[in-house]
């Protein structure tokens, strides 16, 4: 009875050293995994300069200028500063590992599928872990995993990154001169923003709404104002109708109308970007209510 008494106090102390362990364990496991190295100590507010490379492609240039992201090549225009910003995170991602980069060949670093350049500092993109999909990237003397959305961020298609709304954050609408287009012509019409925030039709005649104006209004702000796609324009010296936006600064910007059907396609003249819109909206922007018939 004794032995019996001693074995099952053996097993006892067996099954709690084992239990012991179990739950010590995982616990170090979760403490490795959570370790987590920053890839750079680059302060992304002072990023100026952004240039892509895939090999046997053209390199894709952007540079801030006056707080607003510029792309200068393959295309020139304004930035999509999301898009860009996407691609600037690189530099504060975090990784579960950090590796010596003294073998990059390993990683497929010896002959990246991309590099972004931050500045004057390199992210190189190498091949993908097996293990987890991530990425490794090469910054400094180290290497890193990081996920595959940087890379694909930066390996979209160059015009996706221009920026789709015709007009920048800071330009303020304050009026608008559609005498140039075909329903308008007879009647000059202008649109005047007063400092109340009503709407000043140029026509004499003409008895708007203040709330169907304000309205119609909405879809010109820069929030909506965003076409459907943007690329460079192809030189074309046939006449053709236009309108005119009237800024706060006082500047004036001209968009040539080349069709409204079946799509609307509009070509900003001073960065000469031609810009695509559906063809309901087209219809709706540039006939206002304005109160009379033209």
């Amino acid at each position: 009875m004794k032995s019996r008494w001693l074995l099952n106090l053996v097993l006892l102390v067996a099954v709690a050293g084992l239990a012991l362990f179990v739950y010590l364990r995982p616990k170090t496991e979760v403490a490795v995994s959570q370790q987590s190295f920053q890839v750079s100590a680059i302060d992304i507010d002072k990023v100026t300069k952004v240039s892509i490379e895939v090999p046997a492609k053209k390199p894709v240039v952007f540079e801030r200028q006056h707080g607003q992201w510029m792309m200068l090549q393959p295309f020139q225009g304004r930035a999509n500063p999301v898009e860009v910003g996407s691609i600037i995170a690189v530099a504060i991602a975090s990784s579960s590992e950090k590796l010596p980069a003294d073998d990059p060949a390993k990683f497929g670093l010896d002959h990246p599928q991309l590099t972004v350049h931050l500045n004057d500092e390199a992210f190189s993109f190498g091949m993908y872990n097996p293990v987890g999909g991530e990425q490794f990237v090469g910054h400094g003397n180290a290497i890193y995993t990081v996920s595959n959305s940087f890379s694909q961020n930066a390996t979209i298609q160059p015009l996706e990154l221009l920026d789709k709304h015709p007009l920048a954050r800071d330009e303020t609408i304050v009026g608008f001169d559609f005498s140039a287009l075909e329903q308008w012509q007879s009647s000059h019409l202008n649109l005047d923003l007063q400092a109340d925030g009503a709407w000043k039709v140029s026509a004499a005649s003409a008895k708007p709404n203040q709330n169907d104006l304000k309205d119609w209004f909405e879809g010109w702000e820069w929030e909506h104002f965003q076409a459907t796609s943007v690329e460079p324009a192809q030189p074309d010296h046939s006449p053709h109708p236009f309108l005119i936006v009237k800024l706060k600064d006082g500047k004036k910007v001209k968009f040539i109308k080349l069709q409204e059907s079946p799509e609307l396609l509009l070509v900003r003249e001073d960065e000469q970007l031609e810009y695509h819109f559906p063809q309901d909206f087209g219809f709706t922007a540039l006939n206002p209510p304005a109160g009379f018939k033209p």
